[in-house]
């Protein structure tokens, strides 16, 4: 029995008012009563807020209590499980839509039809009908699988599209977990070299910019190496400009006019970065205008950078490199929250992530995991920095 009754309830005066078995009657000043239950969870101790008394009586407070003490018992998150009760259920097919008629309008036509088209094709027939909360990596796994080696660069931009569906689902409170994009990694198996986005292992990326730096510094090869060292799309390294770099603070404050999301965006410059771009600064004195002109002092086609590549007798494209980047931020950073990599790629990420962060702080995580890229491609990516372990939402 516990050591509440309704009377006691009903005249508690402000404080706490221990039940029994971590339950907890809190009454405020103003005289708003609440539960919280207090469990341990890991070998922390963590206060669970229940309710009101108004949403919960005092038996239907201890049956919660007991069913998140039951969980917390088994290993489960107590916070995930008193949550999921209220989350609406929605099926993968559901969210998608709801992912699209939220976000369309901030995507180009071509890219909108894409992304349903794309998910109507290789994701309804396996999670079309799962609802969102209870999908995991293994089902995404099995959704990919058919095209994950046959068409990877398909199958690149089918897994993007699910972790947008089910990140929207879970701001929307219809999941109570973050997408389980990062356990794919260990599902899959490595995709053959091939298709129109094929990428680099980044394991391999060191060695390539070696090659590269033996071989005379072209001003496409230049430029290569700096999309290599920024994550950069290749238009955005194309139409770069000295105006938009900041040597001094290590940025490179791109314009809307040249990003695919038609929305500025700021790059942070690891060492090597700046060290191109003093190279490049070196040769022409006073540089101003476009960072990497043509001889006819334009932008470099969209050629030059994918002949390099061709030239060197390697299947892969320009662009694959910032799947390189991304492999590595997930494989070898794992502790570097998942939106730092998004951001750092110039992908959208939700707004009530980007509010979780300072946007300052945002920025500065962004630098530390590009600057431990640039450890990565000089060789040295066994010395990883320390807060590859630490970095939290604040």
């Amino acid at each position: 029995m516990g050591k509440l009754n309704a009377l006691t309830v009903k005249n508690a005066k402000p404080g706490r008012h221990g039940d029994g078995g971590g339950l907890y009657l809190l009454v405020k000043p103003t005289g708003a009563r609440s539960w919280l239950l207090r469990v341990r969870v890991e070998g922390r101790r963590r206060d669970i807020g229940l309710g009101s008394i108004a949403k919960l009586s005092l038996a239907e407070a201890r049956e919660e209590a007991a069913r998140l003490l039951k969980h917390a018992l088994n290993g489960r998150d107590p916070v995930v499980e008193r949550d999921r009760r209220s989350f609406i259920a929605k099926t993968f097919r559901d969210a998608a839509l709801a992912t699209h008629i939220a976000k369309a309008d901030g995507w180009a036509a071509k890219t909108a039809d894409a992304f349903l088209s794309s998910l109507a094709e290789h994701a309804y027939p396996t999670l079309g009908d799962l609802l969102v909360e209870h999908i995991e990596a293994a089902d995404i796994a099995r959704a990919l699988k058919p095209i994950w080696t046959a068409k990877p660069a398909m199958a690149v931009k089918v897994r993007h599209r699910i972790g947008v569906v089910l990140s929207f689902a879970k701001a929307s409170k219809w999941r109570t977990t973050d997408a389980p994009m990062r356990e794919l990694g260990h599902l899959l198996s490595r995709q053959e070299a091939g298709g129109a986005m094929a990428a680099m292992p980044y394991a391999e990326v060191p060695a390539f910019v070696v090659d590269l730096e033996a071989k005379a510094p072209t001003t496409g090869r230049l430029a290569l190496l700096f999309a290599v060292a920024t994550a950069a799309r290749s238009g955005e390294v194309r139409q770069a400009r000295w105006e938009q770099i900041d040597l001094e603070k290590r940025l490179w404050s791109r314009p809307a006019s040249i990003m695919k999301s038609k929305v500025a965006h700021v790059v942070t410059l690891n060492e090597y970065a700046v060290s191109i771009l003093r190279r490049v600064k070196g040769e022409r004195g006073a540089p101003s205008g476009l960072v990497f002109a043509s001889v006819a002092n334009k932008p470099l086609s969209d050629m030059t950078l994918s002949k390099i590549m061709r030239d060197a007798d390697l299947p892969y494209v320009p662009h694959g490199f910032r799947s390189s980047f991304r492999d590595w931020a997930a494989e070898v950073m794992p502790n570097m929250p998942e939106a730092v990599a998004e951001a750092a790629l110039a992908h959208t990420i939700p707004d009530k992530v980007v509010r979780a962060y300072k946007r300052t702080q945002l920025l500065e995580l962004r630098r530390q995991l590009l600057d431990g890229w640039g450890v990565h491609l000089a060789g040295k990516s066994n010395v990883l920095p320390l807060w590859g372990a630490t970095a939290k939402i604040a």
